[in-house]
């Protein structure tokens, strides 16, 4: 066991995984979003993952979470939140953008970290996108056939930003009956923090906006990853409870690692 200051998790590490192995979920795995008040929405881990993918990126990118908003809306309107291998014509990936309209390549748009990443480089470009309706926004950078479809979407998407980004602490919580495919490699983990985060999850106390996210994006990460337990400022989460707990043993910014 080591200690490390930042966000703890816990669970099984050992072999490779590949995307595809991820997505399939087992009916009672589901993962909550309770954002500040309101509704819970509900998603599967495969869907929770790619969430926080996206909202991962735009923190990474230095952006506000109206920008995450903006971009989860879009995403949940064109894919539900899959990484689609299939689309109209030449679209594919979590927002159907087009190679032919040079989004990228094929390859580069099935990477959710990519796709997200040219989703909010264009959204930026949008004159005066800060301050415009989140399905306004959307259409700006999309320029589907019906662009007021992903004002359906707002309300789920500010709450999915509000807890990905970490504004909300301990608002994500999946209950996990198993995991998906063999456990990642040593480091998989890590590597894919530092990748879409910008930061090594396992540094040092980011603080609490910054931690909270990290926790946030491990939690989404856990399906995958094999995690049965993640902690942050004296809160304990497990695959199993599904909840944060206290955990009076922890101290606010303390870690474990195994």
């Amino acid at each position: 066991m080591s200690l490390l200051a930042g966000v703890a998790v816990l669970g099984a590490v050992a072999y490779g995984l590949t995307r595809a192995l991820q997505v399939a979920v087992g009916p009672a795995s589901s993962c909550a979003f309770a954002g500040a008040a309101g509704p819970v929405y509900s998603l599967d881990p495969g869907q929770a993952q790619e969430a926080s993918v996206v909202a991962a990126a735009g923190a990474r990118l230095g952006l506000p979470d109206h920008a995450v908003t903006v971009a989860l809306a879009t995403a949940l309107q064109e894919t539900h939140l899959r990484d689609l291998t299939y689309g109209d014509r030449d679209s594919v990936g979590l927002f159907q953008q087009r190679p032919s309209q040079g989004w990228g390549s094929r390859a580069q748009i099935l990477d959710p970290n990519y796709a997200a990443t040219a989703f909010y480089q264009r959204l930026v470009q949008v004159p005066g996108w800060t301050q415009m309706a989140v399905a306004d926004a959307a259409q700006s950078v999309q320029h589907s056939a019906d662009g007021a479809a992903y004002a359906g979407w707002a309300a789920e998407a500010r709450t999915l930003a509000i807890d990905l980004t970490g504004e909300a602490p301990a608002a994500v919580s999946c209950r996990l009956t198993g995991f998906g495919g063999l456990a990642p490699a040593p480091g998989a983990l890590q590597a894919a923090g530092t990748t879409e985060l910008g930061i090594d999850p396992f540094e040092a106390d980011p603080g609490f906006q910054p931690g909270w996210r990290i926790a946030t994006w491990l939690v989404a990460h856990a399906y995958a990853y094999h995690l049965t337990s993640v902690s942050y400022q004296g809160r304990w989460w497990t695959s199993a409870s599904g909840r944060w707990s206290p955990h009076p043993s922890l101290a606010p910014a303390s870690v474990t690692a195994a």
